[in-house]
């Protein structure tokens, strides 16, 4: 099964501010950064469409043509819970150094730990291989790209986030 990872556009936020599960706008270059990524993809055919429910991946599945694509929260990016919306300057919790260090392990207060977001990221994949699909696109955020590469061997934990998608990027991967 091909499965082609295709990242939301450029979002509307302060540099540097912690968000992932926020529903964040797009900027202005939303239809600029969308056409190219339809005109990437104008000629595959997909089996199924899967999006993240948050509105900047929504947005450009409908973009590109699949407005009935199925939206599962499993493709949601990251809970950053308490430090949702916080410049990173600004976050005083002491774990902050703690999950730069373990990433993978610490879990954010309120939220979730790379790990974490992994294992639900594992769960839609492991559900998804057994289905009768050939290519399917799935519109998502750049931590869910990576889970899925981890999860197809192209990408090793330890270089997860030296492999970060850029906006309106798309990788494909096969299961």
């Amino acid at each position: 099964m091909e499965i082609y990872l295709i990242r939301h556009t450029s979002v509307d936020v302060p540099p540097h501010t912690c968000y992932g599960q926020t529903d964040v706008p797009l900027k202005d270059s939303f239809q600029k950064e969308a056409e190219v990524v339809s005109r990437k993809i104008k000629d595959l055919t997909f089996d199924g469409v899967y999006t993240s429910p948050l509105s900047r991946c929504v947005h450009l599945a409908n973009y590109c043509g699949y407005s009935s694509a199925l939206r599962d929260d499993r493709l949601m990016e990251m809970n950053f819970g308490e430090w949702e919306m916080k410049h990173y300057d600004e976050i005083r919790d002491p774990r902050l150094q703690e999950w730069y260090k373990d990433f993978m392990h610490v879990t954010v207060p309120g939220g979730e730990s790379f790990k974490d977001q992994y294992k639900r990221v594992a769960d839609f994949l492991d559900e998804l291989r057994v289905l009768p699909y050939e290519r399917v696109a799935l519109f998502a955020h750049g931590g869910v790209l990576i889970c899925a590469q981890v999860y197809a061997g192209v990408v090793p934990f330890e270089e997860a986030f030296s492999s970060l998608t850029p906006y309106g990027g798309i990788v494909r991967i096969n299961l």
